[in-house]
Order: structure tokens, then C-alpha cells, then sequence
């Protein structure tokens, strides 16, 4: 139960933090029992709710319910030992930071610990959240799934190292749409488009197809041979993509690498 004495304790309102923020005040949950740790508070009408507190540090005399921490990886190792006086055994901590494990979430103490790594479509609340539970009872599963459900959709999977996985898919998987539209548009170009209509063409050629497949029953495959005329444009480009050295085999090794990343920063 949240109250002033245990409340949801919110480390880091950057942009994921602060969309989370975001999604918990608009669901209803009272400002009263939040308490926000920001060093820097960016600008933003969530941090100005009325009710909410908002502090630079780990405020005496509370236990935190749940805490929430959407601070960058680079800094946990600074930030996990000013917060153990917010954590007893019933605090469930939530840690969003990428490459972070469960072992050292463990530093903060006994308790349920689940470890999960949105995406940056979290902001406009699209997000795809991967999550892992240590310790944790199916109240504290289910707090934590409605906690993340904020921002987007959340699986769950039952091994820590998916993270790392999941991790290279979803979370770094934004960064290789935007890459796709950029390589896309500059093809577009060199092969005789003006460099405006290009990027237009293929900017909203993939928020169309992303909204068809978000829209669609179909699964991916099925979608991609409906619109493939056997000998047409779609298949010519296709024999491209779909050769031996094409985007499969080139999406195995980014994913890789990605996971390879996740797995140094959690060492």
C-alpha cells in the first residue's frame, strides 16, 4: 500500500523515468505517493504536479514501497549505495538500467528484485519492456508488470542472460529502424529521388508498415508475401535482402555484438 511513509520511489525522471512518471500520474495513481530523486529535474508539467515531491537526494525517514531506478548504468555503482536506507525486505526494486544485474541490484539489500530493459518508444508510451524476477511473489510480479505496462507492452522471461538478449532485439531495436530509414532514403536518392521527398518517402513508408503490423493478425512472413508479386519490384529487391549475405546473416551478428555489449556492462 502506498503512503507518505512508503511511497514509490522514482530514481532518475530523465526520458524513460520521466515517461514512467508520466504514465502512473495519468492512471491515477495520487502524486502524494511519489517521491522523485533527480539531481537535475529536467523542465517537465509531470515534475510540476502538485503533491509530488521531487528531491536531489535520498530523503530520511521513509521506506519505499517499490523503487524504480531509471538512472544511466554508467552511474549505479554511485547511486545504489546513497538509496539503502529507502529498502527494506518487502521493497520491491524495479531497475530499468541496461547491462545491470540482478547480483548487483542484490547490493541494496534482501528483497524481491526485478531487472528490466525498456525502449525508447517508452516515450510516446509504444514501448516494448523485456523483464526478470528474482525473488519476487506474483504481487510483487504483477506490481511491477502494471508499474512498466505505463510505458508499453512488457514480457517476461524466466532467465537473467535473455536480458542481454532481449536487450539487443528491442532495446537497442529501435536504433536499427531509424537506420533503416535513413539507409533506405539515401538509397532513394542515389538512385535519382530528390534528398526531401526520399526521406519522406521512406520515413512514412515505415511508420505505415509498422502500423499495419501493430493493425494486422497476419504475422510478419505472411504480410511480407502479400505484398510480393512473384517476378515484381518486391521480389527483385527481396532476392537482395533475403540472400546468403543479406539482412538475415547481417542482423544475426548486430544482435550479437549488442548482447556481447550488454553482457561487458553487467561484468
Amino acid at each position: 500500500m502506498l503512503s507518505p511513509e512508503r511511497p514509490l520511489v522514482l530514481v532518475g525522471a530523465g526520458n524513460m523515468g520521466g515517461a514512467m512518471l508520466e504514465g502512473w500520474l495519468a492512471a491515477g495513481t495520487s502524486p502524494r505517493s511519489i517521491v522523485v530523486i533527480e539531481p537535475s529535474p529536467p523542465d517537465t508539467q509531470a515534475l510540476a504536479t502538485p503533491g509530488l515531491t521531487v528531491t536531489a537526494t535520498a530523503p530520511d525517514g521513509i521506506t519505499a514501497s517499490t523503487l524504480v531506478l531509471a538512472v544511466k548504468p554508467q552511474v549505479m555503482g554511485e547511486v545504489l549505495p546513497k538509496l539503502t536506507g529507502l529498502r527494506d525486505e518487502a521493497t520491491l526494486v524495479v531497475s530499468i538500467a541496461a547491462g545491470i544485474t540482478i547480483e548487483t541490484l542484490k547490493t541494496l539489500g534482501r528483497g524481491p528484485v526485478v531487472r528490466a530493459i525498456p525502449n525508447t518508444p517508452s516515450s510516446v508510451g509504444k514501448g516494448m519492456t523485456a523483464a526478470v524476477a528474482d525473488g519476487a511473489g506474483e504481487k510483487d510480479v504483477a506490481l511491477a508488470d502494471k508499474l512498466l505496462s505505463s510505458i508499453g507492452t512488457v514480457e517476461w522471461v524466466d532467465d537473467e542472460a535473455l536480458i542481454d538478449v532481449a536487450t539487443a532485439v528491442s532495446g537497442s531495436g529501435p536504433a536499427y529502424v531509424f537506420y533503416l530509414v535513413e539507409a533506405l532514403a539515401a538509397a532513394g536518392e542515389k538512385a535519382g529521388l530528390p534528398a526531401d521527398v526520399a526521406a519522406v518517402l521512406a520515413r512514412r513508408t515505415i511508420i505505415g508498415a509498422g502500423a499495419l503490423l501493430d493493425r494486422s493478425p497476419l504475422d510478419p512472413a505472411t504480410l511480407r508475401r502479400n505484398v510480393t508479386s512473384p517476378g515484381g519490384t518486391t521480389a527483385a529487391a527481396l532476392e537482395v535482402l533475403m540472400a546468403g549475405d543479406g539482412l538475415g546473416p547481417l542482423m544475426e551478428r548486430a544482435v550479437a555484438a549488442a548482447t556481447a555489449r550488454s553482457r561487458e556492462l553487467g561484468s
